[in-house]
């Protein structure tokens, strides 16, 4: 009998993430599955966030007693419940009603941080009323620093403590497969509006009873007569900071007290520099191969960049993240936690909260079941014993 992966149709039948997003692409319009699903250009970076977790081989202790096992450690003052925060994605209204919302709940059940996009579609305000989460808030720079001063202080305003500003996104990247699926910027070609029709389940939970959703953190960047998709995505562009530099991030440290997280990073020389500027900690991130491609995978560069800045900073990385095996590779490595972006939107696409749910419980089980078989009891026992970079030169002592 040949070997082939079943057809499940509901969110709570899936074992794995892959399983969560064939799941969302049936339910999903093909345009919204393609916009979480691909990458810039080629898709090399893409691909090599994946094919990357192959080069790190675990090397397990036996005859150890893991009978009790905690994935649990302190981030940023806070104790989460796994090394896990769910990464900042825009236009989540898209996927589902109050997606950012759904997402912020199955973050706070599973006890961990939700980090809103600049470029959500529910208030910042709203997420922060969430009961027993800990939201973190992503901002993009503009020229415009008023508004970015403005949406700092509705940060303070509304009890956030962590700010995430993302620094690789100074020039739009080139997503073909996505741009593909329109006639023109932000309207559908007909092959994808026949596709939309045969959807019913997401025209009705999405689009009615108030049509597209629209971005609801980018009302004092855009005029009113540009709040729709097609207007915010028009002048947006014109907002767009290709100068940004250091002095711009010195002069958000400044405006901001609590924590401070620089996303985008993938150099060891910035990783540096950011300790410099009082930075909290850092995101190594190639935006899910997004923006540049054939940029170097954070994975690649994580041990470099921990040997370089010590325990000066919190490293956090994302990219490519789909078991628990992967996220503990990171962490032996030297991560403090990592960031979901697409593992999550799988889940809210497939079962909306309680999808994304059920994608954080199937990776708390690898990671759980993982650890064990590491022969660790908790993430403090893990070291760089535990695991073997396959690429590199292996060095044999004399016998």
């Amino acid at each position: 009998m040949k070997r082939s992966m079943p057809r499940r149709r509901r969110y709570d039948q899936a074992l794995s993430i892959a399983e969560l997003a064939e799941i969302a692409r049936r339910r999903l319009p093909n345009f919204v599955y393609e916009y979480i699903h691909g990458g810039a250009d080629d898709e090399v970076s893409l691909l090599n966030n994946r094919a990357v977790f192959n080069r790190y081989r675990f090397t397990p202790k036996t005859l150890t007693d893991v009978s009790q096992r905690d994935l649990g450690r302190d981030l940023l003052g806070h104790r989460v419940s796994m090394p896990v925060v769910i990464g900042p994605t825009g236009f989540n209204g898209m996927i589902t009603q109050d997606g950012d919302s759904k997402l912020a709940r199955a973050a706070a059940y599973r006890g961990i941080p939700f980090t809103l996009s600049n470029a959500s579609t529910e208030p910042l305000e709203e997420i922060a009323k969430v009961p027993g989460g800990w939201p973190w808030m992503q901002i993009y720079f503009y020229r415009d620093h008023d508004y970015v001063k403005k949406l700092v202080d509705r940060c303070r305003a509304s009890g956030y403590d962590t700010i995430v500003v993302t620094t690789d996104s100074a020039i739009y990247g080139n997503r073909e497969w996505d741009t593909r699926n329109y006639a023109r910027p932000f309207v559908l070609n007909w092959r994808n509006k026949l596709h939309v029709l045969s959807r019913p389940g997401w025209m009705k939970d999405v689009l009615y009873p108030h049509g597209v959703p629209t971005f609801k953190n980018l009302g004092d960047l855009l005029p009113p007569e540009d709040s729709s998709v097609q207007g915010a995505a028009a002048e947006i562009g014109k907002h767009l900071m290709p100068s940004l530099n250091w002095e711009d991030i010195r002069w958000l440290r400044d405006n901001w007290s609590g924590n401070l997280l620089i996303k985008g990073i993938l150099s060891v020389e910035e990783a540096r520099t950011a300790v410099e500027y009082g930075i909290d900690g850092i995101v190594l991130s190639n935006h899910g191969g997004r923006q540049l491609d054939s940029s170097v995978s954070p994975m690649e560069i994580l041990p470099e960049v921990r040997a370089a800045v010590g325990d000066a900073l919190t490293i956090l990385l994302d990219g490519g993240f789909r078991r628990g095996s992967d996220i503990l590779k990171a962490v032996l490595l030297g991560a403090d936690a990592v960031l979901l972006g697409r593992t999550t939107l799988y889940g809210l696409g497939a079962g909306g909260q309680a999808g994304v749910e059920h994608a954080l419980g199937l990776l708390h089980k690898e990671m759980d079941r993982t650890l064990g078989l590491l022969g660790c009891s908790n993430l403090q026992e893990l070291d760089r014993s535990l695991i073997r970079d396959t690429c590199a030169p292996q060095t044999v002592s004399p016998a």
